[in-house]
């Protein structure tokens, strides 16, 4: 029993010590702290995050945050995440070109075309049976149809939804009509109906010009009147289309940084792995896209591109591409960016065994990252001060909805402000390593507990049996 009484004494000890680091540790006090500038004020106020401050945070979504004022009042803040891009339709117009179809056939007839198609390869020439060539202006009369040729579609080109009729006359009219629309002009989809109508008002004149158009209608759109006496002279037509862009609302951060060697022991032995090319964010980033600027000259450079959140974590593939640079003398032609999304803070690029070794010294990973903002309430006493860093303390940032109810409505007023140099508090580091080091030491530190404890176990057993055996002994004398 003394032997295991004197095993308590250290293990007392240690909880102590470890219970003093602990409550240490979870001081509410924050290891970082940055001066804020208001360079535009405003009601409320918006200041850029850069990755230096995700560098000092202790929580990927930024609860670890919080804004005093020179009384040390808290301000109040809201944390505003980057805007997804927004789609948006552009629309293109382009030339069409009008044939006049000739006179109504029969009852069941076909109409003949008023042109000819040649096909060379993947090219499609149009021209008119009297010789004109396609894209001659037709002529001025009414006919009982036309034959409009959209034009040849790029395959990049989105696909026409409508026709925006031109006509010379009559000032009034309505005019019914039905349309086929075909690819070779020797088949033929229907393709509907409609009116296109001129008519006087007090207001002005009311038209309606447009003809849409069914889904891939091919190149060519037969439209035929139902009363050609009441149809207007047509000297044109306009293409239109939808070109489908996305519009960032809020632009990703663009970092540019340069190659950093990579920690011993982390490299591969392999020969790919030992052409890798190491860069740090200095933070877990939420990057979208990547790209490698590479030193002058022409350079085709196929990659591997491989992240992770930290030294202690695997390396997971983001993807594989080709960078390039190719120089046409005073014209440059770079690669696009690599497209991702992932968080990330170390980014390795490994190049192709078949490919050049990339020159690590001269070549840059530019980074484009969707990095928040917070925005806060012009109040307070200046100056004011960011904190970061604490492992305790409970967010206070509240929801944006609350900090501010008309956010789309206020969102061109906010104010700027802007970020000055970080420093540390000496105490808090001191204290953030002392609980490092415990937290290392600390699996050991069970084992040594348990240990001892089966040993203090196995040493009273051992003494009650040797007791019983001594009892046992001297009963027989």
């Amino acid at each position: 029993m003394r032997l295991r009484d004197g095993l308590s004494l250290p293990i007392l000890r240690f909880t102590i010590v470890v219970s003093l680091v602990a409550s240490c540790a979870k001081e509410g006090s924050f290891r970082f702290n940055a001066p804020i500038t208001v360079d535009q004020p405003a009601p409320f106020v918006q200041l850029p995050l850069s990755a230096a401050v995700y560098g000092r945070t202790r929580s990927p979504d930024l609860t670890d945050l919080r804004i005093l004022d020179g009384r040390g009042d808290r301000v109040p803040f809201a944390v505003l995440v980057p805007r997804v891009a927004e789609p948006l339709s552009i629309e293109q117009q382009r030339d069409a070109v009008l044939y006049q179809l000739p006179e109504r056939p029969a009852a069941g007839g076909a109409w003949r075309s008023p042109v000819e198609v040649t096909v060379q390869g993947d090219r499609i020439s149009v021209t008119r049976r009297d010789g004109a060539a396609a894209g001659a202006k037709a002529p001025g009369r009414r006919s009982g149809g036309w034959l409009i040729d959209l034009g040849e579609r790029k395959h990049n080109e989105p696909s026409p939804r409508g026709l925006r009729m031109q006509w010379s006359g009559p000032s009034e009219f309505t005019a019914t009509f039905g349309f086929e629309t075909s690819d070779d002009l020797s088949t033929w989809r229907n393709g509907g109906s409609g009116q296109l109508m001129a008519l006087a008002s007090a207001g002005g004149p009311l038209t309606q010009a447009a003809i849409k158009l069914p889904a891939d209608p091919g190149r060519f759109v037969r439209l035929v009147w139902a009363d050609p006496a009441a149809a207007p002279v047509l000297v044109g037509a306009k293409v239109i289309a939808d070109q489908e862009q996305s519009v960032a609302l809020d632009p990703p951060a663009e970092l540019v940084l340069t190659a950093s060697p990579e920690p011993a022991g982390q490299v591969g032995s392999d020969g790919a792995t030992q052409r890798v090319v190491h860069f740090d964010l200095g933070a877990v980033l939420p990057v979208v896209e990547i790209d490698l600027r590479l030193p002058p000259g022409t350079r085709i450079v196929p990659v591997r591109v491989e992240g992770r959140t930290g030294l202690d974590q695997p390396w997971g593939g983001l993807g594989s591409t080709v960078f390039y640079r190719l120089d046409r003398g005073a014209e440059v032609n770079p690669s696009p960016p690599m497209a991702i999304r992932a968080s990330v803070r170390y980014v390795r690029v490994i190049p192709d065994p078949r490919a050049a070794p990339l020159e690590a010294g001269r070549t840059k990973l530019v980074v484009h990252a969707r990095l928040a903002s917070l925005v806060f309430a012009n109040q307070g006493q200046p100056p004011l001060v960011l904190l970061a860093g604490s492992t305790t303390e409970p967010s206070s940032a509240l929801p944006i909805g609350i900090l501010v109810p008309g956010l789309d409505d206020e969102r061109p007023r906010f104010g700027r402000a802007t970020l000055g140099e970080w420093h540390e508090v000496a105490a808090v580091a001191r204290a953030d390593e002392s609980a490092r080091k415990v937290a290392a030491i600390r699996p050991w530190l069970l084992w040594t507990v348990l240990l001892a404890g089966v040993a203090a176990l196995g040493f009273m057993v051992w003494r009650l049996a040797r007791g019983d055996h001594s009892g046992a002994g001297g009963g027989g004398a």
